[in-house]
């Protein structure tokens, strides 16, 4: 199902002199990382799988290996994002191989309903066939638009869970292709277009509009919960690519500024029951925005984004998004995998 360059991950490792690698990666690539083990210690390189869960690019285990004595960390599964980094660090995005042309083929009617200039977006796992995808796209009449995306990203019309600049583009919807909801969603909620999500493993073709107001709803739902609160839990993630400790700050100035009481809380994996014992009647999550959104029936109290707290103090009218916005992108990442030294 994906593509584990393990000839040019060998190479990486032998340019850095490596002896020992942690291999880091997601629930979905927990085979792929044992078979990569089992090759990079025929190769004479010790290698440790980490059992820990992995939440993205924003979540790497560098410190773990650093702990652990590695030369080395492989992250498979996500594009490089800018970090600061304690160990060389080799991003594997693991491209998936399934062909996402016969899936566009088959929707082609429901595409046409974006309209002619559409914005294409994917994730890390299709990008590399995102060029075919735009061929397919002009040849069939349609004005095709990658958006280039900021730092976080590494590939123009790459989105990630908390950050979608490269579908903010002019165009008249976004098509985006790849499999579950939550990237799609995030699009239609961050662009405020027409987004039609395509499955090129099912072959399916969802639009998110409807889903996205369904969201919308249970949001306001949670922000009308937390109107009576008084005393706020601010949550900032002490993973790297999730820390926001000036925006919680600025989370718990404004909240005291508007006579709540606001205290900072730190944490790594982020979930309610760890907060059970705290004296909070409503949690404010800095940190990924899929976790208020995904997780939010699990919290026996109201979990909130930044934007949400704006708009519970009256300081914002409309919904908006949660993102986690980078800087300007200077260049693209290779097509494959990224070598990242310390502190890069």
């Amino acid at each position: 199902m994906h593509e584990i360059p393990t000839g040019e991950i060998l190479k990486a490792l032998r340019d850095l002199s490596a002896e020992r690698v942690l291999i880091q990666t997601p629930e979905g690539l927990k085979r792929e990382a044992q078979y990569l083990a089992d090759f990079l210690e025929e190769k004479g390189i010790e290698a440790i799988i980490s059992g820990d869960i992995n939440y993205g690019a924003c979540d790497p285990a560098d410190r773990e290996a650093k702990l652990l004595g590695c030369d080395a960390l492989i992250h498979l599964g996500h594009s490089y994002m800018r970090l600061h980094l304690e160990v060389p660090t080799i991003f594997v995005p693991a491209f998936a191989s399934v062909d996402v042309v016969p899936a566009l083929e088959k929707n082609l009617g429901e595409i046409r309903k974006l309209g002619t200039r559409i914005a294409l977006v994917t994730t890390a796992q299709h990008v590399h066939q995102l060029d075919l995808a735009r061929d397919f796209l002009e040849r069939h009449g349609f004005e095709v638009i990658t958006g280039k995306g900021d730092s976080r990203v590494s590939w123009p019309g790459q989105v990630l869970g908390c950050n979608f600049t490269a579908a903010k583009v002019d165009a008249e919807g976004v098509l985006f292709i790849g499999a579950g909801y939550f990237h799609p969603l995030g699009v239609a909620l961050a662009t405020k277009k027409p987004t039609l999500a395509v499955n090129p493993y099912s072959g399916d073709a969802v639009w998110m509009d409807q889903e996205a107001e369904r969201l919308i709803r249970k949001r306001w739902a949670q922000i009308a919960k937390a109107m009576d609160a008084r005393k706020f839990g601010v949550i900032t993630s002490t993973k790297k690519g999730q820390l926001r400790l000036a925006e919680a700050k600025r989370v718990v100035r404004l909240l005291r500024e508007h006579g709540r009481y606001a205290r900072l809380i730190a944490m790594n994996h982020i979930g309610y029951p760890a907060l059970e014992g705290f004296d909070f009647d409503a949690y404010v999550v800095v940190a990924c925005p899929r976790v208020p959104i995904d997780d939010y029936e699990n919290w026996r109290k109201p979990v909130l984004t930044p934007r949400e707290v704006e708009i519970l103090l009256g300081l914002r009218e409309e919904y908006e998004f949660d993102e986690i916005l980078g800087v300007e992108r200077e260049k693209d990442e290779p097509l494959g995998i990224a070598v990242h030294g310390v502190r890069d």
